[in-house]
């Protein structure tokens, strides 16, 4: 990933902190002339090797699973926040273009594949335990054993330790303070609201097709 030395950011715990908070990532993997890209939701364990260790697991029929298996050099590409910077929002728009401000980390490593029945439960329940913590009644793998055990031989799971990190924060450090202060005048989150309305492009309010 090409950083200008302005964005790139060195901080091990801001990168670990963008890969926990925006932990549904880009896996791509290079293997025997083929690259493979899957979208997955990936755990961090902060303190497992220099600096951590990934998981996460993926269908065993995906094509991308027999490059984990064969432990072919990966990367995970995290997004975090990120947003369009419209010039209007500088001192001078008149003498501006509109750029994009983001957070992004890019973890590279060898996977190590994992397709022992009880670890891969184990790694399942992790994931589920990870993103349920919070919630009012928090699920279980524990409540769908069976089912989870006859799901098993159909998944493979994979570590990934963190060999090296790229981590770019563009978030107009290139600016001067008034720009940066227009910019932080008009910024807005709306992630929830985005995704809500993706899907109202498809169901109804009560679930079903349009």
């Amino acid at each position: 990933m090409h950083i200008p030395s302005k964005f790139r950011d060195d901080d091990l715990a801001r990168a670990q902190r963008t890969m926990r908070d925006h932990p549904f990532a880009l896996l791509v993997t290079v293997h025997a002339g083929a690259t493979h890209l899957t979208w997955l939701p990936f755990l961090l364990d902060a303190a497992r090797g220099a600096n951590g260790t990934l998981e996460a697991h993926l269908a065993r029929v995906n094509p991308h699973a027999e490059a984990l298996l064969a432990g072919a050099p990966s990367t995970i590409a995290f997004l975090g926040p990120h947003g369009y910077v419209s010039p209007r929002w500088y001192a001078e728009p008149s003498r501006q273009v509109p750029t994009w401000n983001y957070v992004a980390v890019h973890a590279h490593g060898r996977p190590q594949a994992v397709t022992e029945p009880g670890a891969l439960l184990a790694m399942v329940a992790r994931l589920s335990d990870a993103f349920e913590r919070g919630r009012p009644e928090p699920w279980t793998v524990a409540e769908a054993q069976r089912y989870a055990e006859q799901l098993a031989p159909h998944i493979v799971g994979f570590t990934l330790p963190i060999e090296r990190l790229e981590h770019q924060r563009k978030l107009s450090q290139n600016r001067s303070a008034a720009d940066r202060a227009g910019v932080l005048a008009a910024l807005a989150t709306a992630d929830a609201a985005a995704l809500h309305q993706e899907m109202l492009e498809l169901y109804s309010e009560g679930g079903e097709p349009r």
